[in-house]
Order: structure tokens, then C-alpha cells, then sequence
């Protein structure tokens, strides 16, 4: 397609003003501790599109990492589907870049074709932005469409500009935009902006090469951001991380998921409001002591327990996991360890020795230390001792 620029042309049923859901980082097929996440997912995007349908959205944003990994499993991609393919049955426009996680060419296959369904996909990046052009009363809206790009990509299809980190790559692709600043205009892009609140389960570069000024989008009256997972404005309301709609690492813990929606009215005047979301099974912190935790209703949230106890029975995280089923990590902070151990109790309680169970009481007590040869025999004695020892039944 040499130096052409790809431009996609719509044109929506005359409305007043056109509304737009911004949603990113869907991460479909994460698990968790080889838990999959799939049923939440599918639960979370049922909520976003009764959503969309209640805002009485015209288009959807999706800001990139549709998937958890470049080559998603069969269930993530048929989830997908039926999502875009539910807001496609109720009339709405949707925009989709590839993300780090994802595969660009697997996300733009069919590309060419679903395009007459309304259903707009970045395809393969050849060195310039590709754009979708919609009409309402106000005039024409242009979507400009950004995948998550690296250094790399661009300076193979710009040669001649000089390409040192993320920002002069992003900055070398929005220059060759003919971006009109009479007609209202907005970016779906996958990247890392300077000054953003992230968490551990995103992905960035050491050194801050991957980090973008704020400053490279000025051009753009919505920014549609996705890549960082707590949802956020940068410098301006309408330069915004749509965030993660589920949490997916206990840094995320105190996150408020949420869509953002987008009321694109007249030039230079845009209204934003955020809609809360509300997963099937939160992720959160239990802290205290045992016997306070143990105490607590059943809950099917995905849960870090961390107990305080000087005194903790090995058999401990078997008991909660009764109440806290998907407990995904147990820890014991008290004098003695004076750090965080996970105990990763395999094995039944019931199906261990009781050398073994000394030995996990031991490192329980003692900074994950095994107990010496000299504790062992001590033990192995008192074992010896009450096993010859008489008991009279009771």
C-alpha cells in the first residue's frame, strides 16, 4: 500500500451527538495460579454490554489486550466473539487495537471482511495511522487507531527518522496523520504514558524507554488509552486509561473498575462520566487473627489471607480454605518470622507424618528454617516414648 494512508469510511444513523464506551485490557484466557478467570470474564463483559445498551452507546472503544497471550486458547477467542457480536446485533460501531499481549496479525484477521459489520480492527502496522470517519449532526468524528507499537516496528517502515525509544516512535507515526483540527478527533492507543499509577501486573521496560509524554496526543480531543489497569486521567479528563474491568493481581486491590463513557457534542465540548463495575467474585486482602478470620461468612472471593497468630496449626490453611475457597495465597506475619511466608501445604494434613507435620510447624514458628538434626531426634524420642507408654481407654 506504499506511503497511503488507510482510511475507513462509515456513516452512522443521524444523531444529535454520538456516544462512545471506552472499555481496555480485557485479558481474556488469564489465569490466576492456574485458575481460570474465564467464567468472571464472561460475566464482566454480559455487565458491559447491558451497559452500552442502557447508555445507548453508538461505538465501543477496546484500547488493546483483548488477550491474555499472543496465541489465545479456543474458549478466550469464542468469548470474544459473542461479545463483539452482541454489541454488532444492537447497532453499535466497535474498535479494536492489538495490545503487548496480543498478536497483531491474529487480532486483524477477518479484518477486511467483519469492517462491513461495523466492527473496525487494526490491521498489520505498516508505518501509518489508520483512521475510521463518522458523522452525527456536529459533523464528522474521525477514530484513529494506534496498536501498542515498539521502537522496532516503526523505524522498519521509517527509515529515515530517527527512532531512540517508544516516544519518538509514537510521535514518528501521529506525524504522518493528516489529523484535521477543525473536525473532532479521537485515538484508541496501547501504551505507556508518563505519569500513570500502575500496578504489577502490567508489563514495562526497564529504564523508562517505553514511557510517552502526554504532550505527543495534544492533537486528539479524546485519547482512548489502554495498557495500564487502574482507571485514571493524565493531565486532562479526556487523556484516560480506561483500566482492567476485573483486578488481576492483589495490587489492584483498591481499584474501582469501571467503563468510561464518552459524549462527543461540538467541537471542544465533550462530556465523560465512568460506570462502576461489579465482578461476580471480587479480589481483596483478609488480614487478623485466625480465629476472627475463621469467623467470617463464606466467601467465593479471590482472597490473600494473612494471619497474625504467634501460635499457627499447620493445618491452618486447610481449615480457612473451608470458608475462602478460592484463596490464592496464605501468609503468617508475627514476631517469630517478622516476614511474609506463603505456606504452600500440598498435601493434606491428614496424609502426612508427624515428623512432617512437626517439621512445617517448625518453619511456621522459625523464619521457614527446617528444623536440625538435633530437633529431629528429640522428636523422634518423645514419638518412641508415648508409643511404648500404655494408655488406658477412656
Amino acid at each position: 500500500m506504499g506511503m497511503q494512508r488507510i482510511h475507513l469510511t462509515a456513516f452512522l444513523h443521524e444523531v444529535t451527538k454520538m456516544k462512545f464506551l471506552h472499555l481496555a485490557d480485557l485479558h481474556l484466557g488469564k489465569q490466576i495460579n492456574d485458575l481460570s478467570l474465564l467464567a468472571d470474564q464472561e460475566a464482566i463483559l454480559e455487565q458491559i454490554a447491558s451497559i452500552a445498551e442502557a447508555e445507548q452507546a453508538d461505538a465501543v472503544l477496546i484500547a488493546g489486550d483483548v488477550y491474555q497471550r499472543s496465541s489465545p486458547q479456543a474458549e478466550a477467542m469464542a468469548l470474544f466473539d459473542r461479545f463483539v457480536s452482541r454489541l454488532s446485533a444492537l447497532g453499535m460501531k466497535v474498535f479494536i487495537i492489538s495490545g503487548n499481549h496480543d498478536s497483531a496479525l491474529r487480532i486483524s484477521y477477518f479484518a477486511s471482511l467483519v469492517k462491513d459489520a461495523g466492527v473496525y480492527v487494526t490491521q498489520a502496522f505498516d508505518g501509518h495511522l489508520q483512521s475510521v470517519s463518522l458523522k452525527d449532526q456536529e459533523g464528522e468524528i474521525v477514530v484513529w487507531m494506534l496498536p501498542f507499537l515498539r521502537p522496532a516496528q516503526v523505524k522498519r517502515h521509517l527509515p529515515d527518522v530517527k527512532i531512540g525509544n517508544c516516544q519518538d516512535a509514537v510521535d514518528a507515526v501521529l506525524q504522518t496523520a493528516d489529523i484535521d483540527p477543525q473536525k473532532r478527533n479521537i485515538l484508541l492507543c496501547h501504551q505507556f504514558i508518563t505519569g500513570c499509577e500502575t500496578s504489577d501486573s502490567e508489563e514495562h521496560s526497564v529504564g523508562g524507554l517505553d514511557n510517552i509524554s502526554a504532550s505527543v496526543f495534544d492533537a486528539f480531543d479524546y485519547v482512548a488509552l489502554g495498557h495500564i489497569h487502574k482507571p485514571q486521567r493524565i493531565l486532562r479528563d479526556t487523556l484516560r486509561y480506561a483500566g482492567s474491568p476485573l483486578k488481576y493481581s492483589f495490587s489492584e486491590v483498591t481499584h474501582k473498575k469501571s467503563v468510561t463513557i464518552v459524549d462527543m457534542q461540538a467541537k471542544g465540548c465533550i462530556q465523560l462520566h465512568t460506570v462502576p463495575l461489579q465482578p461476580r467474585r471480587d479480589m481483596r486482602l483478609v488480614d487478623g487473627m485466625l480465629e476472627e478470620i475463621t469467623s467470617l461468612p463464606y466467601s467465593e472471593d479471590y482472597v490473600w489471607i494473612t494471619v497474625h497468630d504467634e501460635l499457627v496449626p499447620p493445618d491452618a490453611k486447610v481449615t480457612l480454605s473451608v470458608n475462602f475457597p478460592n484463596m490464592l495465597k496464605f501468609s503468617v506475619i508475627n514476631s517469630r518470622t517478622k516476614l511474609d511466608i506463603d505456606i504452600q501445604a500440598a498435601e493434606r494434613v491428614e496424609s502426612k507424618t508427624l515428623p512432617e507435620l512437626f517439621s512445617d510447624f517448625y518453619r511456621l514458628q522459625n523464619n521457614d528454617q527446617q528444623p536440625g538434626e538435633k530437633h529431629m531426634k528429640i522428636l523422634n524420642k518423645v514419638i518412641q516414648e508415648l508409643e511404648e507408654t500404655p494408655h488406658e481407654a477412656r
